[in-house]
């Protein structure tokens, strides 16, 4: 199988190589999104000009960024958006523009792609009505889906981004045929997250115990869209560790599993001000490592603090149940954006599958609740409450014991006030197989399945006889087809 130009690569995390960048060129925006985490709309103040943008771009290249995604705002808003994709081709990078889809005429189109854009990614969010409702403008569902087909028709590739919510997975089966007919070949999900306009519009927010019945859901549907032709990615805060894992993560490569969050390792993330970030979603206020007009960019990928949080790591910012977890010194977390967002650090993510799983096991379930506002400002977050009740229904059965993490080499993500440097070399995390038995990740110790309790080598002996006969069987098949058709050639 061949692999992304942004897929990690052993030396990429020894390096902390800045393999994927998301840039937000421009605030400025024409659609009024309910769930906008940067409150995007009008543009920031004093936004890089083109020659400083320039030098953003040949600053990448040297850091050896090998794909880069404009977003915004809209990109397209920014009148020098096509010298930034030029130049960006001309280094060496992928590049790929992600937008809402409103007002990417064909010649803002054509001329993106004739300056080298080789991806286009449409936020789309449900079917028209529940679309046209989150994203505040009339007719958008129906622009975003024009913007597919254009793109496609002109050869390049087309993603649908969709952000998952409260109201989203009634939409989800009728989606995927909507997004296949219009010739996307990608699909990346996401669950939407407490931060700028969805803190106000809270009721959009998908609840954690929903993961139960979200994540066979995306399973059914990414098969259904391999038969069609569309690949479904998960984004960083789908997961974690649940029986999907091994097919969702790594789009059927088994051995890509989720490794922890990335941001400051090997992602990077600039505001269109020049801030720069670990992570283009992450809050300004604590995140940000400095400014490409004050430092080189260089410089604040290398020595910044506030970039280096998931570099300088020990057990001690894993809190809750993320804490004891078993899969803890491997996912160290989940999703930094997500959990920060709901409460203001890091280290304790109630939306993962396997942590659902493990609390419905034990008849609990988790849900957020709003304590406070998020300020007006781009990238705000207000705080949430984390109740953990028991399942409607089962309030009287006896709990299980948790599957709890062995000792080891855990991390932190919280920012060290030593003034301790981040490492010379980046963390290589550990690399986890499936239980043959039950589909969900086991470190190679294991000789019992912690999960399901199976005799781990005796399983994966009983899977290597199924793989056999199902090999040989096809190979039998293969013969008798090639005989039949050589047959059929001499009569």
């Amino acid at each position: 199988m061949s692999r992304a130009v942004r897929d990690r690569e052993t030396d990429d995390f020894r390096r902390n190589v800045p393999v994927h960048a998301v840039w937000e060129i421009t605030l400025a925006c024409d659609l009024k999104c309910r769930h906008c985490g940067s409150r995007a709309g009008a543009r920031r103040d004093r936004e890089l000009d083109t020659a400083e943008c320039l030098e953003v771009v040949a600053a990448l290249a040297r850091l050896g960024t090998r794909e880069l995604s404009l977003i915004g705002g809209e990109a397209y808003l920014r009148s020098d958006w096509i010298d930034i994709i030029r130049a960006a081709r001309a280094a060496g990078m992928r590049c790929a523009v992600q937008t809402g889809g409103r007002n990417l005429t064909e010649a803002r189109l054509a001329a993106a792609v004739g300056a080298g854009l080789l991806a286009v990614g449409v936020s789309i969010d449900g079917l028209a009505p529940l679309h046209d409702e989150l994203r505040g403008v009339p007719g958008s569902f129906s622009r975003a889906i024009d913007a597919v087909r254009r793109a496609r028709a002109h050869g390049i590739a087309a993603s649908v981004n969709t952000q998952i919510g409260a109201r989203t997975m009634d939409d989800l089966p009728a989606l995927l045929d909507a997004i296949a007919a219009a010739g996307a070949t990608h699909w990346q999900i996401q669950l939407t997250v407490a931060m700028g306009n969805a803190v106000d519009n809270d009721a959009v927010l998908l609840q954690p115990y929903q993961l139960l019945e979200l994540m066979p859901l995306l399973d059914r549907l990414y098969r259904e869209g391999l038969d069609r032709g569309l690949l479904m990615v998960v984004g960083n805060n789908i997961g974690y560790f649940g029986p999907f894992e091994h097919r969702l993560r790594g789009v059927g490569d088994e051995s890509v599993h989720w490794t922890g969050c990335a941001a400051g390792q090997n992602v990077i993330g600039l505001e269109a001000d020049g801030t720069v970030k670990g992570c283009p979603s992450l809050r300004t206020s604590g995140y940000a490592g400095g400014n490409v007009r004050d430092l080189r960019l260089e410089d604040i990928w290398n020595h910044a603090e506030e970039i280096h949080f998931g570099r300088l790591a020990t057990v001690d910012a894993l809190w809750g149940f993320c804490r004891t977890c078993y899969y803890a010194d491997v996912c160290r977390g989940g999703c930094t954006w997500t959990a920060d967002s709901l409460f203001g650090r890091p280290g304790n993510n109630p939306y993962c599958h396997h942590r659902a799983l493990e609390l419905d096991r034990r008849g609990l379930r988790e849900r957020v609740v709003k304590k406070r506002e998020a300020p007006g400002a781009p990238f705000a977050i207000g705080e949430f409450e984390l109740i953990v009740e028991p399942v409607p229904g089962r309030e009287g059965a006896s709990p299980a014991p948790p599957v709890t993490a062995a000792t080891g080499g855990l991390i932190q993500l919280r920012r060290r006030r030593d003034g301790a440097a981040a490492p010379r070399d980046g963390r290589v995390p550990p690399q986890l197989a499936p239980c043959r038995a039950c589909d969900r990740y086991i470190y190679p110790r294991e000789a019992t399945c912690p999960h399901c309790g199976a005799d781990v080598a005796r399983a994966a002996a009983a899977h290597a006889e199924v793989v056999q006969r199902r090999r040989a069987l096809i190979e039998r098949l293969e013969r008798a087809l090639s005989g039949a058709a050589a047959a059929a050639s001499r009569g």
